[in-house]
């Protein structure tokens, strides 16, 4: 139990880390495997710490260096008319990793733990930074396995290929064919490092193939925002697509946030700036450096795409949203029409799951008003916000409202994800994780509660109903069912409908694969990873440790295929040859996305032992000084 006493929750059990990695391995699977899959790949990443030996240190269950877990659905046979899955895991090769890798000098991991940084003092945080700094300065002496030249774990989003090609700057990534010098995200600026970092989740336009994404830091103006092409840009209404716009400063915000999602429709963008700060000054006034403010207005800037200038705000009560689950306009018709820009996300009444995944007590809370008192839950929320013309924006008395802003469902629900088709359109069907726990989703998740539902909510009808019969603004919900109530329904037009795992079953972040000849949104599949934790020991590990040097696995998982129609039938089990723990995003790649992928010349590998220079002056410093920052 020591692992489990000491780490905490988030990395014991099928929780803790995966210590190999496998090439592709071919699966035994039950059923019958959809033939959209073939030559597809899913996907999954998520933390998996490298350095592991500090039992002591903080921990937190977004830490960790990137590990992508993949399923590929092998064509084969004679007219390549069958599929072979195969399993394969690796990390993302990051400088991070590359560097710690095999470093029997480092105790604990380069970075900082989530953990520190939510509950640290001021000196403990700047001990912490100066040491990753520290590190850092020594990768670049004679004897490193690897120059830090980013800081980066990339463990949440992630586009196509398990191989790692390189640092991509919205231009080209290293290993690219090409001599495109020209600077991309960040720029030539001074704090160009800091616009470096983007959003855990960049959207790609299913029809443009434009991404978009942003970057908050920590200096004004806070928040910047990137457009970049497709490499093969398509005629857009006769013309061009607009060439690359890098590092737009988003105007209005006041402080830096902790900002993991966005919401971006086909012609506008939405940014969430909510009371979660992430500010490294919060110590200097007796906060820490993550603090969420319940007393503090949620606020979202609503822009068109390519005009961040023209951001309107919009205000309403505290909150905590990690996730979008999509985002669309309308407009309505009459003598001046009136656009409406709709967000469907997964909104938190706290960030009750930023401190207990980390096994950490919230801090005192300060007094909040009744009319933001608000139970814990995570909900599939409705927001519609309709712009103001120009004509009325240069009239100081006009104020954007949020029109419409209220829960779809009263069950639990995160983790969205919808047929890749509607992204940025109106889409119907949004299919997420729930859980039966007795306590909501945001306290139960902290809790380390597994989900052991999917849930598929139809949006359009419960909009319709909300629009028809307005519930009560920002506390009011559509549908109060319960999970146990919603199971118990035999509707076949229940507008919620549940999957149930076994008991003792829990599963991932699902995505939605469509039929080729789909008739209907939700006619295809939802592909997720499951783990039967009847295999864990009496004290509730994962029995897959290396013996003597043999990848010797015992708990296995699986990746299951469910039909997103009737959410009921297991149309496929796919027998994996070891765990995947329990992650945070996942991806499914076409074949055709597969096939499409920009070319490269070389791949990041981890250097062989006998490659390295340990015996020059240099090196021998360096060792000895980052054995003794451990």
């Amino acid at each position: 139990m020591q692992l489990q006493q000491c780490l905490g929750r988030y990395l014991s059990g099928n929780f803790a880390p995966i210590r190999h990695t496998r090439p592709l391995t071919a699966c035994m699977y039950e059923g019958d495997i959809p033939r959209e899959l073939a030559g597809g790949q899913y996907v999954r990443n998520g933390g998996n710490p490298t350095t592991n030996e500090d039992l002591g240190r903080d921990a937190h269950w977004f830490d960790g260096d990137g590990m992508l877990s993949g399923v590929l659905f092998r064509r084969s046979g004679e007219k390549n008319t069958q599929v072979t899955p195969e399993f394969v895991n690796q990390y993302v090769l990051t400088d991070v990793y590359l560097n710690a890798k095999g470093n029997g000098n480092l105790k604990k991991p380069i970075l900082p733990s989530i953990a520190t940084l939510v509950s640290g003092s001021l000196i403990t945080i700047l001990l912490v930074v100066m040491r990753t700094v520290f590190l850092a300065f020594l990768s670049a002496l004679p004897g490193s396995r690897q120059r830090i030249k980013k800081i980066s774990v990339a463990n949440t989003g992630v586009l196509p290929s398990l191989e790692t090609v390189g640092w991509y700057n919205g231009r080209k990534a290293e290993n690219e064919p090409g001599r495109d010098k020209r600077s991309g995200f960040g720029g030539d600026s001074s704090i160009a490092f800091m616009k470096e970092w983007t959003t855990g989740h960049p959207r790609v336009d299913p029809v443009t193939k434009e991404m978009i994404t942003f970057h908050a830091v920590f200096i004004e103006p806070y928040v910047f925002y990137s457009i970049v092409p497709p490499t093969r840009q398509r005629k857009k209404g006769g013309g061009r697509i607009l060439g690359p716009r890098f590092d737009m400063p988003i105007p209005g915000m006041g402080s830096p946030k902790m900002m993991h999602d966005f919401g971006v429709a086909a012609k506008h963008t939405v940014i969430m700036d909510l009371p979660l700060s992430l500010d490294p000054m919060n110590n200097l006034t007796g906060k820490p450096v993550v603090s969420y403010d319940p007393t503090d207005r949620s606020r979202f800037g609503v822009f068109p795409r390519y005009e961040p200038h023209k951001i309107q705000w919009f205000e309403t009560n505290a909150c905590v949203i990690f996730h979008a689950a999509n985002c669309w306009e309308t407009i309505t018709p009459g003598p001046v029409p009136e656009t409406n820009v709709h967000l469907l996300a997964c909104r938190l009444t706290s960030a009750s799951v930023v401190y207990s995944a980390g096994a950490l007590a919230p801090p005192n809370r300060k007094p909040v008003p009744p009319e933001y008192v608000e139970e814990e839950q995570c909900r599939l929320y409705y927001f519609n916000f309709p712009l103001l013309t120009d004509h009325e924006t240069l009239s100081p008395d006009n104020k954007p409202t949020i029109r419409n802003q209220w829960a779809l469902a009263a069950i639990p629900f995160e983790f969205p994800t919808i047929s890749p088709a509607y992204e940025m359109r109106t889409a119907r069907y949004i299919y997420g994780c729930s859980t039966g726990s007795s306590s909501y989703f945001s306290a139960a998740l902290g809790k380390a509660a597994k989900i052991d539902h999917l849930a598929k909510i139809d949006a359009t009808a419960l909009i319709a109903r909300g629009t028809a019969h307005p519930p009560q603004q920002i506390k009011g919900c559509i549908d109060t069912r319960g999970i146990e109530q919603v199971y118990q329904s035999t509707d076949l037009d229940d507008p919620v409908k549940l999957f149930r795992l076994p008991k003792g079953w829990y599963a991932q972040e699902p995505r939605f694969v469509p039929r080729a000849d789909a008739k209907v949104e939700d006619d295809g599949w939802l592909l997720t990873y499951v783990f039967d934790e009847s295999q864990l020991d009496a004290n509730g590990e994962c029995p897959d440790d290396d013996i003597d040097g043999k990848q010797e696995v015992a708990a296995k998982s699986e990746l299951w295929v469910v039909d997103a129609r009737n959410m009921t039938d297991v149309v496929a089990r796919i027998k994996l040859p070891q765990r995947v723990p329990y992650g945070l995003h996942g991806r499914w790649y076409s074949e055709d996305e597969i096939r499409g992928q920009r070319p490269h010349l070389a791949i990041r590998r981890e250097k062989a032992a006998a490659a390295i220079d340990t015996s020059s002056p240099l090196a021998i410093v360096r060792d000895t000084l980052e054995r003794w920052i451990g």
